[in-house]
């Protein structure tokens, strides 16, 4: 398949053929990882390749209890790593030369360098998704690896400034396995020229438009719209006040002031 071909094609996997994938398919999907854009060229990231059934099994708990996650043949955690270069900048006296210098001052990772870790992050692992598909390997998001932070960071041993952002499944496609794929919003809604433009009422009721048809009022649910319901299924649901708790425990511990 062509890139194209490849974008349209792709759609989220969770229930994966049973075989295992084979080691250069694997090698061609993290060669693509690693072959991503990056900023300043630092591969601001790390891959975690994940084949062992016990820690799959305590992924597919800890991730909003998602059984089909333990069943994927592998996984792939991408972490933002800041870690490696301000190793290495202490390795090679940064932190003394930067006393030293004028205009120049030692500074432990922050705020802006986890962002644009998470960037070259990302970009890495839509890199290795996009691969998996062109081998005929499908690919699931897990966002849900945000929560639990703690835990999630005693299971892999992660150190300070080093944070796992995605998850990603990997298995093949079943025989004949129907790809559903879903809508996206309209263009007009998304994209803009020059400058960002807040939608009007109008707008966005248009643009929710044929997700709201398939609202039903339920006896068991005081939701009036489909609005109120997916509020409650997801913004203010409990895995996502756990995923609040827990990035704002990721980013007080990355910010502290170890380094």
């Amino acid at each position: 398949m062509n890139i194209s071909e490849v974008i349209k094609n792709r759609t989220s996997l969770r229930v994966y053929d049973d075989r295992m994938i084979e080691d250069q398919d694997l090698e061609k999907i993290l060669e693509a990882a690693s072959l991503a854009p990056t900023a300043g060229n630092q591969q601001l990231y790390s891959v975690i390749v994940i084949k062992s059934q016990e820690t799959k099994d305590k992924l597919s708990e800890s991730c909003d209890h998602q059984p089909f996650i333990a069943k994927a043949p592998v996984l792939l955690l991408f972490v933002s790593d800041q870690k490696k270069w301000f190793d290495y900048y202490q390795l090679e006296g940064c932190k003394e030369f930067s006393e030293r210098e004028p205009g120049l001052f030692w500074e432990a990772p922050n705020e802006s360098d986890l962002m644009l870790s998470i960037e070259d992050t990302m970009i890495a692992a839509q890199n290795a998704v996009l691969m998996a598909e062109s081998l005929g390997i499908g690919s699931c998001y897990i966002g849900d690896i945000l929560e639990n932070y703690e835990f999630h960071k005693e299971l892999f041993d992660l150190p300070d400034y080093v944070v796992p952002i995605s998850l990603v499944c990997l298995g093949y496609y079943k025989e004949g396995h129907k790809r559903v794929h879903r809508k996206r919003f309209d263009q007009k809604y998304v994209v803009f020229e020059e400058k960002y433009r807040e939608l009007s009422d109008e707008e966005l009721k248009e643009m929710f438009a044929e997700r709201a048809v398939g609202f039903v009022k339920t006896p068991t649910s005081s939701a009036e719209n489909f609005a109120q319901a997916f509020y409650r299924r997801k913004t203010g649901a409990a895995f996502s006040k756990e995923m609040k708790r827990s990035v704002r425990a990721m980013l007080a511990d990355y910010t502290k002031e170890s380094c």
